[in-house]
């Protein structure tokens, strides 16, 4: 993985005007409205990465992560890369950052059915699935939820 022409950094609410146009660019229909955006970026706890083109500083992807020291189990709640930059390693930059930050003893995430290519890379990191959520996607896509133990974090 070259990530020489990416780097992964905090993101913060002055980011949501790009983190808009990147999840709707990644999920369309099914993209989070502005107000959980706005979450993401300003609740406290959570862990909240970009990455950004090294050459203009655009970015090019995200993700967030949401711990519950409680139950001991960290949700990655949203992932996207711009599809224009996607097979360069920034997807799994991104995972791995995350599951490092969250430190807990399991990671879950849900998933659409239909998106066989993150499932491919979830499943390449480690991730199996737990359970499906019937239509939960405005699509009507079924969620799979997978889950990674933390020992298998590299």
């Amino acid at each position: 993985m070259d990530t020489s022409r990416f780097s992964i950094v905090p993101a913060t609410w002055r980011d949501l005007t790009a983190l808009r146009r990147l999840e709707n660019e990644c999920f369309r229909e099914d993209a989070w409205p502005v107000l959980d955006l706005i979450g993401a970026l300003t609740l406290p706890n959570m862990v909240r990465l970009k990455a950004i083109n090294n050459e203009n500083g655009e970015m090019i992807g995200f993700i967030c992560g949401d711990p519950d020291t409680r139950q001991q189990v960290g949700w990655i709640t949203t992932v996207c890369v711009d599809p224009a930059y996607r097979r360069q390693g920034i997807g799994t930059a991104l995972l791995d950052e995350c599951e490092r930050q969250l430190r807990l003893p399991r990671i879950r995430l849900s998933v659409a059915r239909s998106n066989h290519g993150a499932l491919r890379l979830y499943e390449q990191r480690g991730y199996r699935k737990v359970d499906v959520w019937r239509q939960y996607y405005r699509s009507g896509d079924d969620a799979l939820v997978l889950e990674k133990n933390s020992l298998t974090i590299p």
